[in-house]
This record gives C-alpha cells, structure tokens and sequence, in this order.
C-alpha cells in the first residue's frame, strides 16, 4: 500500500469522480484510476460503485475512508516532524550532564522552550569518562565536560571556563599569611596535606591537580564535598581541598575559601566527530553558550550569610533549598 494509492482514493471519494480528482492531484486520471485499481487488489476489497454515472463510495470504501485520512494526515506529521528536526525547532537532545552544571542546563532548556517548544533536551546523568564513550558511540547527542581540552572520536564546542576553588581551616589561613583579599600562594598550600578524590573518579580533575601541585602530599581521603568540608573545620591537624564550583558555598563558618588565580578550566559540549552538527544540538549549544555567567559564591571570604544548602549524598553537589 502506498500514500500516493491512499491520496487518489481520499481525492475521488471527495470529488466524486476521477477526472476531478486527477485534477486536484495534478495528474492524469488515467494513472489515478490505476492506483485505485491496485489499492482495491491489495486490500481485496472494492472501494468505488462505478455502475451510476456518478462515482459512488461502497460499504467498505466509506468504511475505510477516515482511516486513510488519518493515515494520510499521520504521514504529514511526520514530514512536518522531520523538517522541524532538519530546521533545528523539533526533535530530541540526549545530553549527558553531571549534576554540577545544573544552573546553566536549566536556564537553556527554559529558553529553548520559549523560543523552540517542540524540542526537548532529555537529560542523561553519567561520569564524565562515560559521557564521553556515550557521544563516540552516540548514546547521547552531545555532553558537557569540564578539563577536558582533547577527547579522541569527539569535537569539543567551548562554552565558559570554571575556576578551582581551594578550601582550607580559616585558622590555618591565617598561619599561612592569607589576608581577606589576597589570592592563594600553591607553595604555601602546598605544605598542607591535600585531600583529593581518587584519579578513577575523575581522571580529568586529578590529573590537572597533580601536575599543578608535582610534590602534593596527600591527605586524608576526599569523600563528598560537604563531608570533607566539615572535616577540615573540625580535625585538628590541618589540610585542604580543591573542588570546582558545584553551586552557592555551603555555610562553613571555620572554612576560608579562595579561587586559585588564572586557573579557570575549560567546559566545552562535546559532540561527534565526523559528521556536521545537527540542527537540535547547534540550538541547544546557542542556548547554552548564552545563559551568561554562572553564579558564583564570594570566593575570597567565607560567606558573611548562612544559605540554607541540600547536597547530594554521593556526588557532594551543593544546591540552594528554596525557602
């Protein structure tokens, strides 16, 4: 069964004859009268009474005629469907993204909503190594990823640059000569132990501490950031922590916060290599390359406010309660 079969029978049932129908259709009613013929044999039925002067529907044609306007209007759907996804106004994103980069996901999703509703973003959460396996393999459409500067199989769009944020007792601030406003020194931090997650848990993140920090001593064990937070303000034998910023600070009244200068790591959408950027990703990667500066806390003193905060148990992910 073919649409064109289902537009002729739609068209004579309309018309009532098959000279207009060839007219509306924009052919010869000879091949109208062919199709016709073929739509009856394959559904073994006859559609048309043809025995009056006037082309009538039968039982069965007249039975069968709002299915095949539903079907003919299905298939119009999906042309349309089809051009909005070519356009970049219909479809769907997979986007791998790690709960860090919350903010800035919302914001282009609301405004890919506003001026784009009929394309949706499903979000996709994996470690940042597997985000990156899913865009080779194509699982996802495209993934956020912050360190990297070269994956292999995948084309990296940068978007903003994250700076790192190191965290230390406030007291053992003061012992190490930080004032309010100057920014940390790595040789003095560097005669604290440190306290970093495991290069299996982000390979990326501890391989840019490592070669920032050659002689780090390591501390005791990074688990989640809120925990590992609480612990330097509460163990009596100092140490520090690096984190990249995961949303507003939470409240440690015993805990100096500081960004380490001209530090900032890329965020880039990495898509795949090798074949043009599809419309739906190109908008989301507009979208987000234009939700402006992400929020940042008051990295060079601990917060003067006390903002109610919600972390996620495993990842340490800091987000605002609403009040």
């Amino acid at each position: 069964m073919e649409l064109r079969q289902l537009e002729c029978f739609v068209a004579v049932a309309e018309d009532f004859g098959f000279d207009r129908a060839a007219e509306r259709l924009h052919t010869a009613p000879a091949s109208v009268t062919r199709r016709i013929a073929r739509l009856e044999r394959r559904l073994g039925l006859r559609l048309f009474d043809r025995a009056s002067r006037h082309v009538r529907l039968t039982a069965a044609g007249e039975r069968l005629l709002p299915e095949a306007r539903a079907a003919l209007a299905a298939a119009a759907r999906v042309r349309d469907t089809a051009a909005g996804i070519t356009a970049g106004t219909d479809g769907l994103v997979r986007l791998g993204t790690p709960r860090a980069f919350a903010d800035r996901v919302y914001r282009a999703v609301d405004t890919l909503a506003a001026r784009r509703p009929g394309l949706r973003v499903r979000l996709e959460r994996a470690p940042q190594e597997a985000r990156l396996a899913a865009v080779r393999t194509g699982t996802f459409d495209a993934a956020l990823v912050r360190t990297v500067r070269h994956a292999e199989g995948v084309v990296l769009h940068p978007l903003w640059t994250d700076p790192l944020i190191a965290a230390l007792p406030t007291s053992h601030a003061a012992v190490l000569g930080l004032t309010d406003d100057e920014p940390p020194n790595l040789d003095r931090l560097a005669r604290l132990p440190l306290r970093l997650a495991p290069r299996a848990a982000d390979p990326a993140f501890h391989d840019l501490v490592t070669a920032l920090l050659p002689h780090w001593t390591p501390g005791p064990p990074f688990t989640t950031l809120q925990d590992t937070l609480t612990e330097l303000a509460a163990n009596p034998d100092p140490s520090w922590t690096l984190f990249h910023p995961v949303g507003p600070l939470p409240p440690a009244g015993r805990i100096t916060f500081r960004a380490l200068p001209g530090l900032a790591v890329p965020v880039s959408l990495a898509v795949p290599a090798g074949r043009p950027l599809a419309p739906p990703v190109k908008a989301l990667l507009d979208a987000l390359a234009a939700t402006g500066a992400a929020p940042r806390g008051p990295w060079a003193t601990v917060p003067s406010t006390t903002t109610p905060v919600r972390v996620a148990p495993r990842t340490g992910a800091v987000t605002p309660v609403p009040r």
